[in-house]
């Protein structure tokens, strides 16, 4: 019998780790269910409780629901109490959070990995160094992911054949990125594994934004983009920093993707 893997949150990330958990019986989970899903606020005890109630014990429960692109009030009923909530009902089952690498808010290009300080000044970054402490004094598994792309799903991709995309300043500040595939395919490592603490998820050669967009132009002969000032506005704020994925490298995973254009051709 195949051992039962919760998945809380079947959304972009959820739907691939599900596509690729043949080894377990997934159970995925979404807010308002549907469609194979099962139905639960993650935020209300009762309901994760009822839910806890109502499944086969899971071997592991990977919480990877998203923010809706909520404040720090969806921040902190997802994540933190979130997290307090499926601790509380499934004592017995490892847990995985996938976090961000947002948490790190260097600004001056240095490399980054899990020891280093997280110091975030977004408030929402700050919940989920919160949820990630919850999670930790469970004997969880923490993955810090990069920025997440796919198929359909690039900012960077989008913004540049829109013709919206801007250079920052010179075009300095990293680019810290994972391919979808290669995310689901960590986060599923680790939850085998049922290694304790903090793993950074990111693919293994981050690229300068000038790197990314001389590329691109490269690729499908256009110009490059204009330069502009730097934008403080971004939801997971405005940081230059390289992340390094030595550790879960460590472990024996591999990126299907290395590099953002190893997986080009994929996502057009």
């Amino acid at each position: 019998m195949k051992p039962v893997l919760l998945i809380a949150g079947a959304g972009y990330l959820g739907s691939e780790i599900a596509r690729q958990a043949t080894g377990y019986q997934v159970i995925p989970v979404t807010k308002s269910g549907g469609e194979g899903c099962e139905a639960c606020d993650l935020s209300s005890p009762q309901a994760v409780a009822d839910l806890a109630a109502s499944i086969p014990p899971p071997e592991v429960v990977i919480h990877c629901a998203s923010s809706g692109r909520g404040g720090p009030e969806a921040y902190r009923g997802v994540f933190l109490e979130g997290s307090r909530n499926l601790l509380h009902s499934f004592p017995e089952s490892h847990l995985v959070l996938t976090s961000s690498t947002s948490v790190y808010h260097q600004t001056d290009g240095s490399e980054v990995d899990e020891d280093s300080p997280t110091e975030p000044i977004r408030e929402t970054s700050q919940i989920l160094l919160e949820a990630e402490q919850v999670i930790l004094s469970g004997g969880g598994t923490v993955a810090r992911l990069a920025g997440l792309y796919g198929p359909g799903r690039s900012v960077v991709l989008r913004k540049f054949l829109e013709g919206t995309a801007v250079i920052e300043e010179d075009g300095r500040r990293i680019l810290n990125q994972i391919h979808v595939e290669d995310a689901a395919s960590a986060v599923l490592h680790l939850a085998r594994l049922k290694a304790p603490g903090i793993f950074n998820v990111s693919d293994s050669h981050p690229l300068s934004q000038l790197e990314c967009y001389q590329g691109l132009a490269d690729h499908f002969d256009r110009p490059l983009p204009p330069t502009g000032e730097k934008n403080t506005s971004r939801k997971r704020a405005w940081t230059h920093k390289s992340v390094s994925n030595a550790r879960i490298l460590e472990t024996g995973w591999q990126p299907k993707y290395p590099r953002f254009f190893d997986a080009l051709e994929h996502l057009i």
